[in-house]
């Protein structure tokens, strides 16, 4: 068990841990980084929704380690998380004038060795923040801040955890990646007003499956596995709560280089295959920013803005890219990339059609994805679990392309292969097997 316990707020403790870089809120308003001056490090915010984009300071009584975690909130505040020897101290910084007040919120402690803690990725309501402690048998997801009487502790998970991903709008369901002692990775889903865990997504028995990125408006996920080749993790793309099989676009694989999904743009409801997706590609020449979508067949590459703080972006629901940048020049500045929305239908559809096997040929649109089946289980609903449709009932209302590329990828996939069961059919928090 993860043994984390509780101290009163203290003050004048500093330390670092692995920092994030730049974290940016949900709703685009507010980024937070760990900024430098000479050798000193500092907290800054950074705030993006007004004309020009603009960086406050918010230096402590002494530099900070370069590794200690900042995070913004929607009020303008910045949580700072630093590390004492096992100790984990959370602050709320604001600016005050000329100086930088501090409200202490309180210590987690993680004596066991082994043991690490960590921000989780900005909450989607923007008041609340979340860490992950991880220990030896078990992690356990901490409420640090937005609470009513310091960090609190809300759910244990056996298994190492690491990601995050906030699967809904409202912050009660978390998606973590699971290792289980001897057993491959695994996403699963915490509901934290319940303390509830149930599988998410499983590919193979044997397949590493992990949970990148998740758009709660279309329900598009971004997945990483090894599942088509084993050994060798790909990038792929599901739908929650479908049960279409996952895809693994070629598209997405880059020789001799590391893609990353940063950024779903959000909005397109009931229209996954039309969201467009920003990528972080890392080569032996450098990195730069590459946009796809899952309704078409290639991947725009883009020169990432110099100074790009690496990783960090956010879709507008208009299709405006934004990445935050920093330069000599321009201390604080951001880069809009209006990407056009292209082809979503005809050829460009066509690479959608998966295979009923791993490394199969996809349908009419000729070489494809490798279609792998697997479930991606509901579970954001909140409250009670939706009850599942009776085949009599009709399809809700949809768009047109969405219907007709799921019922062409249906017949691509054949009758004989077995279709997953959406967690909506079982109570939530309980284990379902396949």
């Amino acid at each position: 068990m993860t043994a984390c316990a509780i101290e009163p707020p203290s003050t004048g403790e500093d330390g670092g841990v692995p920092g994030t870089g730049c974290a940016i809120t949900a709703d685009g308003a507010y980024a937070a980084r760990l900024a430098r001056s000479g050798d000193c490090w500092f907290p800054e915010r950074w705030t993006l929704d007004g004309p020009e984009p603009y960086a406050v300071p918010l230096p402590g009584n002494q530099p900070e380690e370069p590794g200690t975690e900042v995070q913004p909130l929607s009020d303008g505040r910045v949580l700072i998380h630093r590390l004492v020897e096992h100790r984990h101290a959370f602050s709320l910084l604001y600016p005050t004038g000329p100086a930088t007040g501090e409200l202490p919120l309180g210590v987690v402690d993680c004596p066991e060795p082994g043991s690490r803690l960590t921000l989780l990725p900005p909450a989607p309501d923007g008041v609340r923040a979340y860490a992950l402690a991880v220990g030896p048998r078990s992690s356990v997801v901490w409420l640090v801040a937005g609470g009513a009487f310091g960090p609190e502790r809300l759910a244990e998970v056996p298994g190492r955890c690491s990601g995050g991903v906030w699967l809904d709008r409202g912050g009660r369901m978390l998606a973590l990646d699971r290792a289980p002692g001897g057993g491959p990775v695994k996403t699963v889903v915490v509901d934290l007003e319940r303390a509830e865990v149930s599988p998410l997504l499983q590919i193979a028995a044997g397949s590493a499956d992990r949970l990148l990125l998740a758009d709660p408006d279309s329900g598009l996920l971004l997945i990483s596995s090894d599942a088509p080749s084993p050994g060798q993790e790909r990038l792929g793309w599901g739908v929650l709560g479908s049960t279409l099989p996952v895809r693994f676009p070629e598209s997405l694989r880059v020789p001799d280089c590391a893609v990353t999904p940063f950024a779903i743009q959000p909005g397109q409801v009931l229209m996954p295959e039309n969201c467009a997706v920003a990528l972080r590609v890392e080569g032996p020449f450098g990195g730069w920013v590459a946009i796809w979508r899952p309704a078409g067949r290639q991947v725009s590459h883009l020169p990432a803005p110099e100074g790009w703080l690496a990783g960090a972006g956010l879709w507008t629901r208009d299709g405006v890219l934004r990445l935050p940048y920093a330069t000599r020049e321009t201390p604080c500045g951001v880069t809009e990339l209006a990407v056009p929305r292209g082809e979503t239908g005809g050829a460009a559809a066509g690479e959608d059609r998966a295979a009923a096997a791993p490394g199969g040929s996809g349908g009419p649109g000729g070489p494809g994805e490798a279609g792998l089946e697997g479930p991606v289980r509901d579970g954001t609903a909140g409250g009670a679990p939706k009850a599942s449709r009776r085949p009599t009932e009709p399809d809700p209302p949809g768009p047109v392309r969405g219907k007709a590329a799921e019922a062409a990828e249906r017949q691509a996939a054949g009758p004989a292969m077995a279709r997953p069961v959406p967690l909506q059919q079982a109570p939530l928090g309980r284990l379902v097997t396949n």
